[in-house]
């Protein structure tokens, strides 16, 4: 039996370089610990053996929750945030896929795959019998026009930044219906993941929108189906925006179960808005939606209902993504305005190493694991946590809560209470304050904001709150960059450069100043470095000294002030068979749900 292929942790849908807009939570082993008052709770993974898929049986559908104004886009190469990748995940498909226990890279959509001994030359045997969900036959075309698009400095793509090395890109070119060969400018360590992951459009549909200059609106939240079109288990079906989106059944799907039957199994996908997670977790508590990723404080609500609520609760270790405050550190001036982005006195702040260093030991990490996430979750100080395995450096420093050590930073660049009003004046008399935002209805978001802006009140400094819907606030950091700071979320995982996106200086998610020309401090050029020379490192630990070295300067420099890794926890229902999360597995926020084409409703439960 052909298996769901699993794109690698960190790459489009759980991509580093994906902002997301929850602090999701995932899946693992099942238990019955509920959890402690303080400290830390640590599972394992569910193992590769147990993973036996069932044969299923047909019909019925799955009903999954989100919260904001709904879908930003249906388009997989303009995709930067999760109000996306949520759901083209369903609808695309890549060339290979990385097994969620082990990450080796399988043939997907490619049956085959051959290198030359440099490893600078790959041939990709496509299968021949997989069609778009509109009838179509993918075709080396679709696949080297994909590359096409996403390597035109014209299109709006983050996917960019992670296929480049050094400002190189790599030859894609067709050998005939069903062979593609890619040739590298330099070695590339992660390529076979990378060309693997990347989600092909087919070109007959996406080439006139191309040819005609609208590709960075094409398939957007107003699209209709026929404009859509995939090789996925599932394709758009309808969606009322802000309410309601269907997909149903791609009728075409090529996968098949060890019978012969063709999949997925479910007929339809259904995703229900609502405005906060408040009411997520209601609807899942009262059997209304089927999935749900649950905070911390959920647990001891929701943990002694699993048999009355027929559902299980899957735990797991720390979230591979991260949860971090950042500033807005963009000297430059709006085109539309002609003013600066942010008051040049608050970039000065907020370019200040100590100034950041400030704020890292201003905020109670300890507080926010017991009262935002009932203790599931743990501080982090950098880019990566223990989840993430062998590239991750335990060697960073830790930046405890002590307010005398934030207040010794702050007066070293010369910020006092100089009028005695309890507030802190820069050297120039301006009042130290500042707008912190996140996304509204992230009731965790919208905690460990208030938490901050608490703590930083204790040591005079003024925090306003802010909460926006999130595809706004996606555009204020991507488009306008009119935010002073904001408390916000990567997805992670286990691979560095498929962040790199976020660490280049001139990537287009290096979000306290996006798209630097030259790098901006001394550095901002040494991680550009680091990732240059990361990526064309073939020997693993030569790569694993690059990177952490990298961890280290992030940590020492904070421009992400990390807070806490939440711990990941997934409430699922019963009726659903063939359920095998893994540590993995909620990369792209899938969950459960990453095998979405093998899921099954089990007998004695009705079809619906």
């Amino acid at each position: 039996m052909i298996h769901r292929r699993y794109r690698p942790w960190g790459w489009v849908a759980g991509m580093a370089g994906v902002l997301s807009a929850l602090l999701p939570a995932g899946c693992g082993n099942e238990s019955g610990r509920q959890p402690p008052e303080e400290g830390i709770v640590k599972y394992g993974p569910v193992s590769r053996e147990s993973y036996k898929p069932k044969i299923g049986r047909h019909g019925g559908q799955i009903v999954q929750a989100s919260f904001g104004e709904g879908v930003k886009s249906f388009n997989p190469i303009t995709a930067g945030e999760t109000s996306t990748t949520d759901y083209t995940t369903r609808i695309f498909e890549g060339l290979g896929w990385s097994d969620p226990w082990t990450r080796e890279v399988r043939p997907w959509l490619a049956r085959s795959w051959e290198h030359s001994d440099d490893y600078l030359v790959w041939t990709f045997h496509l299968r021949d019998d997989v069609k778009f969900n509109n009838g179509m036959p993918l075709t080396a075309d679709d696949v080297v026009f994909t590359f096409q698009v996403i390597y035109d400095q014209k299109i709006t793509s983050s996917m960019r930044d992670l296929l480049t090395v050094e400002g190189k890109k790599w030859k894609v070119e067709k050998i005939d219906d069903l062979s593609v060969r890619f040739t590298l400018p330099t070695p590339f360590a992660i390529f076979l993941e990378l060309a693997s992951a990347v989600e092909i459009v087919c070109r007959k549909v996406c080439e006139p929108a191309y040819l005609a200059g609208t590709f960075n609106s094409f398939m957007g939240a107003e699209a209709t189906p026929d404009q859509i079109v995939g090789t996925g288990p599932f394709m758009l079906d309808s969606y009322v925006p802000g309410q309601r989106l269907y997909l149903k059944r791609n009728p075409h799907y090529w996968v098949k179960d060890a019978a012969g039957n063709r999949l997925p199994y479910l007929d339809r996908m259904v995703f229900v808005w609502v405005q906060n997670i408040d009411a997520m977790m209601l609807q899942f508590k009262t059997g209304q939606t089927d999935g749900y990723a649950l905070r911390g404080s959920d647990y001891p609500i929701l943990k002694p209902l699993e048999r009355e609520g027929k559902f299980k609760i899957y735990e797991l270790g720390p979230l591979m993504g991260s949860a971090f405050v950042t500033f807005n550190q963009n000297p430059g001036t709006s085109p539309e305005t002609g003013k600066p982005y942010i008051e040049p006195h608050k970039v000065k702040w907020f370019r200040e190493t100590r100034f950041r260093q400030a704020i890292a030991h201003a905020i109670d990490r300890d507080n926010i694991v017991r009262t935002v996430f009932n203790g599931l979750a743990m501080p982090q100080y950098g880019p990566m946590n223990e989840g993430a395995g062998y590239f991750y450096n335990d060697k960073l420093k830790a930046y405890p809560y002590d307010p005398a050590k934030s207040r010794q930073l702050l007066e070293q660049i010369g910020m006092t209470d100089r009028d005695g009003d309890g507030l802190l004046e820069d050297a120039e008399g301006h009042k130290v304050q500042f707008t912190l935002v996140t996304n509204a209805g992230n009731t965790m978001r919208e905690q460990v904001s208030e938490i901050l802006r608490k703590d930083l009140a204790n040591l005079g400094v003024k925090v306003d709150l802010k909460f926006i819907e999130f595809n706004l606030l996606v555009t204020k950091m991507d488009e306008t960059f009119d935010w002073e700071a904001l408390v916000m979320g990567l997805t992670g995982g286990p691979e560095p450069h498929s962040g790199s996106n976020i660490w280049k200086s001139n990537g287009r998610l290096h979000m306290w100043y996006p798209r630097q020309k030259q790098p901006s401090t001394t550095w901002e050029a040494r991680i550009d470095e680091i990732f240059a020379a990361g990526i064309k490192e073939m020997d693993r630990s030569g790569r694993k000294v690059l990177y952490d070295e990298w961890q280290m300067i992030v940590n020492e420099q904070q421009p992400f002030v990390y807070t806490v890794a939440p711990m990941a926890l997934y409430g699922f229902k019963d009726r659903f068979d063939n359920v095998y999360p893994t540590v993995l597995s909620a990369a792209g926020r899938q969950e459960t749900t990453w095998n979405i084409h093998e899921l099954f409703i089990k007998e004695g439960y009705p079809l619906e």
